[in-house]
């Protein structure tokens, strides 16, 4: 076989998977076997994971986390039925591009808590509503709004295990002294959020 015969017999055989995991993915959508839909969007800290269940987000994972591991991770925890699906993510990769690009100052899109449960749900669900675009808190004060004053280790936990970053914006708790802290994404990736945020 010529190179070009060759080459010729590969995009074929790529264009029929790609026809065929469309038809699969359509299928398993229309039958109510997609329980976890993903999809990967380029942003300015790198490429995200985004998954999504029939419920809402499940989950926003950095370039820094393996996404494979996240993946298992959401097969173990959630449903094996995982697939690539990227049109149940159409809104969320959307949305996340105009806040990027500063055209969003908020998300609105159904969100799936099966991730996050007890105090830590409760924390992230005061970010996700108390703690506006382009402001910031300390962890005392997400533990006093929370309605544990002494819990901020535990307030620490919830940020560092967010589930669903950027969306639910756990970038925005800061240090009592000022200094960025952890982030699950990492230290420079919270700042380009920050510097995003106080540019708007």
């Amino acid at each position: 076989m010529t190179s070009h015969a060759l080459t010729q017999h590969f995009a074929v055989d790529h264009d029929h998977l790609e026809h065929l995991h469309t038809r699969l993915e359509i299928a398993a959508e229309d039958d109510g076997m997609l329980d976890i839909a993903y999809r990967t969007v380029e942003s300015a800290v790198g490429p995200l994971l985004l998954a999504a269940t029939p419920r809402g987000l499940v989950r926003v994972a950095f370039g820094i986390e393996d996404h494979d591991d996240v993946l298992q991770d959401l097969s173990d925890r959630i449903s094996p039925r995982v697939l690539e699906a990227p049109a149940r993510l159409d809104s969320v990769a959307r949305q996340l591009d105009e806040y990027f690009t500063g055209r969003r100052h908020g998300f609105d899109v159904p969100l799936d808590w099966s991730l996050s449960s007890g105090f830590r749900r409760t924390v992230l669900g005061h970010l996700n509503t108390d703690v506006s675009y382009g402001t910031t808190t300390s962890y005392a004060a997400l533990a006093q709004l929370s309605g544990s004053p002494k819990a901020m280790r535990a307030v620490g936990t919830a940020c560092a295990t967010n589930p669903i970053p950027i969306v639910v914006p756990c970038h925005r708790v800061i240090r009592s002294d000022g200094t960025v802290g952890t982030y699950r994404g990492g230290s420079t990736a919270k700042r380009v959020l920050l510097d995003l945020e106080r540019a708007a």
